[in-house]
């Protein structure tokens, strides 16, 4: 669910999309997603990383436009829109407003570094080989990003640095492949 275009490659078609709809009926009678399934559908369980589970409970938030609790299926179909069809401003977007953990519409140091440890700690999961150092990172995107130097990060920077530098862009985003594990789900069914 991050911000990558490597989906659109293989764009999942609208069939395979109503196919999740069905199975959100079918699986969610009550019409509702909780946290818990939500973080069952990604993977994520008690042999997770703290940080990773993290992640998913900030996704799962800006994906509760209501703030309910619950994820309730127009919710869903706007998640699922979003996440498999979106345009990439659109997800740079959405990735702001998970990032953005106090809700105050920017992101400051103490934010940007738990998310740089976050996407660092869960791609190093995935790549051993991967390193880096928490406070250079966050310090070079500050200074790549940060324009106006006043030690917070504003959507349209967050948006134009991402847009503009691909180390920002790998940095900031987490790409947990929906379009490749939904490709994967329907692959198990068959």
């Amino acid at each position: 669910m991050g911000q990558s275009q490597s989906g659109a490659d293989k764009e999942v078609a609208l069939e395979n999309i109503q196919e999740l709809y069905r199975k959100f009926a079918s699986e969610c009678p009550s019409g509702k997603l909780h946290l818990h399934e939500f973080k069952k559908i990604f993977g994520i369980n008690r042999n997770s990383s703290e940080e990773e589970s993290a992640y998913m409970e900030n996704v799962f938030r800006s994906f509760d436009t209501n703030k309910d609790g619950q994820i309730d299926f127009m919710e869903y179909v706007a998640a699922l829109h979003l996440v498999l069809r979106g345009k990439l401003e659109d997800k740079l977007k959405w990735s702001f407003k998970v990032y953005d953990r106090d809700g105050n519409g920017c992101l400051d140091r103490q934010e940007v570094r738990h998310l740089v440890k976050i996407i660092n700690k869960i791609k190093r999961h995935n790549d051993p080989s991967r390193s880096g150092n928490i406070e250079e990172i966050c310090d070079r995107i500050f200074e790549l990003v940060d324009k106006n130097n006043d030690c917070q990060i504003s959507l349209e920077e967050f948006i134009e640095g991402a847009e503009k530098d691909p180390w920002v862009m790998d940095q900031l985003k987490l790409d947990i492949g929906p379009c490749d594990w939904f490709m994967e789900q329907q692959e198990k069914k068959t």
